[in-house]
């Protein structure tokens, strides 16, 4: 019964703890947590992006993102720019998961 218990309590708590990447994007520069310009290559990128279908997807800060509907369900809200000298961070979205991560891992603060 005792193990029955702690083993409820540390699912809940695993649960509360892990953190979805979930971002939504903003219509103005000034509503954005970070901003970000979107790289044609992977090699200018800080972070590499893939984009998810379901939340339970998303990933950590580990370059999974889910797009959300609405703001207040979103963990950063980010604004798209069209020069790389006005963002953040640089970003390139990847064909698969796998691909997903940061490169340049000295801006990672920005999305925790």
């Amino acid at each position: 019964m005792n193990k029955m218990i702690l083993i409820i309590i540390l699912v809940i708590s695993c649960a509360t703890i892990t953190k979805a990447q979930k971002v939504f994007s903003v219509e103005y520069a000034s509503q954005a947590d970070v901003r970000v310009f979107v790289a044609n290559y992977e090699s200018r990128a800080d972070l590499t992006v893939y984009k998810v279908a379901y939340v339970s997807r998303a990933g950590k800060n580990d370059g999974n993102w889910f797009f959300v509907d609405y703001e207040s369900r979103a963990d950063k809200k980010i604004f798209f720019v069209e020069y790389a000298s006005q963002a953040d961070i640089i970003v390139y979205f990847a064909d698969y998961s796998s691909r997903a991560g940061w490169i340049k891992k000295e801006k990672m603060h920005l999305f925790y």
